[in-house]
C-alpha cells in the first residue's frame, strides 16, 4: 500500500467521523430548541375543553364561562323566546346560518343542540367587543318590540337570542357557536363534541 492510499483512507475515515460527530452534536443542540417551541401544559390546558355547570340557570338567564381566553355565554331561553325566533328571520342578516359560524349540529333555527340553550362566544364579530345581554322587557332594550338578545355598546351591533346578527349593523356575521356537547341535562363540555374530541 502506498502512502497516498493510506492518506485517502485516513481522509475518508476522518471525514466520516467528523460528519457523524457533527451531526450528533447538531441534533443534541436542536433538542432544547424544538422542545421550547412545543406548547406548555398550561397552554394546552387553556385551550382544552371546559366543563360548565348549568344546573342553576333559570329561564331567561345567562351564565358566562371562559374557554380559550374568551367568554362563552350559555343562555337558557324561555319557551316563548324559542317560539319567537322564527319571527326574527326578516330582521336578521343570516337567518338560516349559511355562514360557517357554527358546527353542523347548530345550523338550525335555534343555532343549538337543544332549543332551550344557546351557547355562543360572547365576542362581537365586528371589532371584538363584548355585547351586553338584554332580555325581553328590559328598560335598556334598543327598540320597543325587542324580543331579547345582545347589544354591542361599542358600535351598536345587535344579535337576537340565537346569536344571529341584525340587518343594518356593523357586525358582518352571527356570533360564533363553539363546539360543545351535553354531558348530562345540567353539564356541558365546551370545546369538544362528538366530531371534535379536543
Amino acid at each position: 500500500m502506498s502512502e497516498e492510499d493510506i492518506d485517502k483512507n485516513r481522509r475518508r475515515f476522518l471525514t466520516a467521523a467528523t460528519t457523524v460527530v457533527g451531526g450528533t452534536g447538531a441534533v443534541l443542540a436542536a433538542v432544547p430548541f424544538v422542545s421550547y417551541l412545543q406548547p406548555s401544559a398550561r397552554t394546552k390546558a387553556i385551550g382544552g375543553p371546559v366543563e360548565a355547570d348549568i344546573s342553576k340557570l333559570k329561564p331567561g338567564e345567562r351564565a358566562i364561562f371562559k374557554w380559550r381566553g374568551q367568554p362563552v355565554w350559555v343562555v337558557r331561553r324561555t319557551e316563548q323566546s324559542v317560539q319567537e325566533l322564527k319571527d326574527m328571520d326578516s330582521k336578521v342578516r343570516d337567518p338560516n346560518s349559511d355562514e360557517p359560524q357554527q358546527p353542523a349540529y347548530a345550523k338550525n333555527e335555534e343555532r343549538s343542540r337543544k332549543p332551550e340553550y344557546l351557547v355562543v362566544v360572547g365576542i362581537c364579530t365586528h371589532l371584538g367587543c363584548s355585547p351586553n345581554y338584554i332580555p325581553e322587557g328590559s328598560p335598556d332594550a334598543p327598540e320597543p318590540d325587542w324580543k331579547g338578545g345582545f347589544l354591542c355598546p361599542c358600535h351598536g351591533s345587535r344579535f337576537d337570542l340565537a346569536g344571529r346578527v341584525f340587518k343594518g349593523v356593523p357586525a358582518p356575521t352571527n356570533l360564533l357557536v363553539p363546539p360543545y356537547k351535553f354531558l348530562s341535562d345540567t353539564r356541558l363540555l365546551i370545546g369538544a363534541d362528538e366530531e371534535n374530541k379536543g
